[in-house]
């Protein structure tokens, strides 16, 4: 029995060798990158199956023009003006609207994270408030403001004041409390905790608060210059239309996308700035 359990014992070691396999280490799942060049490649593959199926006949260029045909329509609107005076209309409505709406955003956001009458009221406000469509109350807000710019730079605001505030206070909630006891337990000066503990911590949802602000801006800002503007990407988009010139509709679609774009990138770059530590 004893020569028996001694050569089992013997053997194990080299059975659990024998069996043993490598396991893939799947630790990387969880931080995706995105590739170099695998999105530019998947957008000229598109492209490129677009521009076939116009050139074969197989897609109704009225209802769908190939790319050639927009990126045509495009350099006819630069040359001749009228894409500037469009896309200049936009901007200034946007940014006018958006920095107002992210300042009282902002200020509201962490008013409700910091205080608990602040939070009591407008948490209340903003939750019955915050549903309602902004664009709905553009043709109260032309009674009130009268017809111009005004109207439209206030629906903007209203509708990035709402976003700004729930993702600032979100993010104020967000931020360990331990490090905030820590710092009161040193006699850290209020202002300081909410500078130095507070600001960082809640930043990243901050800056996530501003791209979805700013989509919501380009929504509304077109959906304003549909309903009441002679000029503005909506405006144009409008306009071609209700005369079926579908080149140039999607050459404002295009527009909008290249804004969208080009407003990602600038907050890319704002979290690389501001989150290095990260």
């Amino acid at each position: 029995m004893l020569d028996r359990a001694g050569e089992q014992a013997a053997s194990s070691p080299a059975d659990i060798n024998a069996e043993a396999r490598p396991v893939t280490f799947r630790g990387a799942g969880f931080a995706p990158k995105a590739g170099r060049y695998s999105g530019w490649i998947a957008l000229v593959l598109v492209l490129g199956l677009w521009q076939l199926a116009g050139s074969a006949g197989w897609v109704n260029p009225l209802f769908l023009p190939p790319p050639s045909a927009i990126a045509l329509a495009l350099w006819k609107l630069a040359l001749s003006g009228a894409l500037w005076n469009h896309v200049s209309a936009s901007v200034v409505r946007i940014g006018a609207g958006w920095i107002l709406g992210t300042m009282a955003g902002v200020a509201v956001g962490f008013a409700i994270g910091l205080s608990s009458l602040a939070r009591g009221v407008g948490i209340t406000f903003i939750s019955a408030l915050f549903p309602i469509p902004k664009i709905a109350l553009l043709p109260l807000l032309i009674l009130w403001l009268g017809i111009g710019e005004e109207p439209k730079i206030a629906t903007i605001a209203l509708g990035v004041f709402f976003s700004t505030a729930i993702s600032v206070y979100s993010g104020v909630d967000a931020v360990p409390r331990n490090l905030i006891r820590m710092a009161q337990s040193f006699g850290v000066p209020f202002a300081s905790i909410v500078r130095r503990v507070i600001w960082p911590g809640a930043l990243p949802s901050i800056l996530a608060g501003f791209r979805i602000s700013a989509s919501v801006a380009l929504l509304l800002v077109v959906s304003a210059e549909m309903i009441g503007a002679q000029f503005g990407i909506g405006a144009f988009v409008l306009q071609a239309g209700n005369l079926m010139q579908t080149d140039q509709l999607l050459a404002g679609v295009v527009v909008l996308s290249l804004f969208g774009l080009a407003v990602g990138k600038l907050i890319n770059l704002l979290e690389t700035r501001l989150l290095h530590w990260r």
